[in-house]
């Protein structure tokens, strides 16, 4: 079935451009064009569509604010902007409203990349499976509240760093584990940070946003709640894996947008986990059970029990929640990253390795730590010759593992 793709743009030239650079797309996509903010909302509500795709700055309502409106009504469409105008503030309205900002000019097939891309996560978090096991949990955890005050405050004209250090000091629970953790042998500051604004100096505003993420997300779960795993050390093994997908991608000479998108994916790749333990505490035992007694993977041994896997849940949640989508790709696949078509290094292949080196243990020692599928997308990415250094990246962390 063709996918159904809304351009909007207020200029009547740029419309017919993006009609004749995208006519080769025609047997595979049905694209409908407007030119006003109102009237793509009209259409949306006379028939479903896949993906919007808007101009960012225009009289009336501009894309930021249509897009907004878009998340609201139709939460399950891919939103892009798609702009020539590189002003830092209108970048940031964007954020929560759009799953990807691209710059005009924008070449076709980064373009057909993306949305093909968007289209194969859409897919899976809207799958039936996946579904029915999240709505039929009874306690699942929110986004909290202090990250919420910290994106506002960045997505405000005047943001500053200064207020971001003082929303943190606002909770003394998070002042005290943001600090710890700073602190802490993981990030190797040769001094010692003694508030939440001199944290946020040093490690910079993306990776402090990340640990309160991940720490507020932690903090909702109850330990003695939780009999089939220990949540101290689950908290400490995905640092674990974000220190190592972080230096990987540094290593590959990724830019900071993804380096940061590694740390956060590494955070949060096992979160689904803890959902699954929490919430339904006997299944999450026997998928487990099945790894020793039939020799298969976890991922396999999921599928049996719930029909989903622990991967699909965390970026169930994640998406809900607004994250990036290459955040929420990385914590969905990262277990079988070829499913997901993305054709360079991205925060997926930092976490994929990551947790291949310091968490996969393969069921006999016949069995190789990265499996023929993973080789196969290291090789279709032309970076299986990279893997002897990312091992040594990886070594300190796996033995602190293990």
């Amino acid at each position: 079935m063709k996918k159904r793709i809304l351009f909007f743009d207020d200029e009547p030239n740029i419309l017919q451009g993006l009609k004749r650079l995208l006519r080769s797309q025609r047997h595979e996509w049905d694209m409908q064009f407007s030119e006003g903010g109102e009237q793509a909302l009209e259409m949306l509500e006379q028939e479903p569509f896949d993906a919007i795709i808007s101009d960012m700055k225009m009289p009336g309502m501009d894309g930021a604010q249509l897009l907004d409106e878009v998340k609201d009504r139709h939460p399950e469409m891919v939103r892009f902007i798609l702009s020539g105008y590189s002003d830092q503030e209108l970048v940031m309205r964007s954020v929560g409203s759009s799953h990807q900002y691209m710059a005009k000019p924008c070449e076709f097939e980064l373009l057909k990349t993306n949305l093909a891309d968007a289209f194969t996560l859409r897919e899976l978090l809207t799958s039936e499976a996946l579904r029915t096991v999240v709505t039929g949990m009874d306690s699942l955890p929110s986004l909290p509240n202090i990250y919420c005050e910290v994106i506002e405050e960045l997505q405000s004209p005047n943001a500053s760093i200064k207020v971001v250090g003082g929303i943190v000091e606002q909770d003394p629970g998070m002042s005290i584990k943001i600090l710890q953790l700073v602190n802490s042998a993981y990030f190797g500051i040769n001094r010692h940070i003694s508030n939440p604004a001199e944290a946020v100096n040093f490690l910079g505003v993306d990776v402090i946003k990340s640990l309160m993420l991940s720490e507020g997300i932690f903090s909702q779960f109850d330990p003695a709640a939780i009999k089939a795993l220990s949540l101290d050390s689950m908290k400490n093994r995905c640092l674990q894996v974000a220190q190592a997908a972080c230096s990987i991608a540094k290593a590959e000479g990724a830019d900071k947008k993804i380096v940061d998108q590694a740390f956060l994916a590494g955070l949060l790749y096992d979160i689904g986990t803890i959902v699954l333990a929490s919430n339904v505490p006997e299944d999450f035992i026997r998928a487990r059970d099945l790894v020793k007694t039939e020799g298969i993977d976890l991922y396999s041994a999921e599928k049996q029990v719930f029909g989903t896997t622990h991967a699909e849940v965390g970026a169930y949640l994640l998406g809900l929640w607004g994250i990036d989508d290459d955040v929420v790709a990385a914590v969905a696949y990262h277990h079988r990253p070829g499913a997901y078509p993305t054709p360079k290094f991205s925060a997926l292949t930092a976490v994929f390795i990551a947790t291949s080196y310091i968490i996969e243990k393969p069921p006999s020692k016949e069995q190789q730590l990265i499996s023929e599928e993973g080789l196969a997308y290291l090789e279709h990415l032309g970076l299986a010759d990279r893997l002897p250094e990312w091992q040594t990246i990886c070594k300190p962390l796996e033995e602190d593992a293990a």
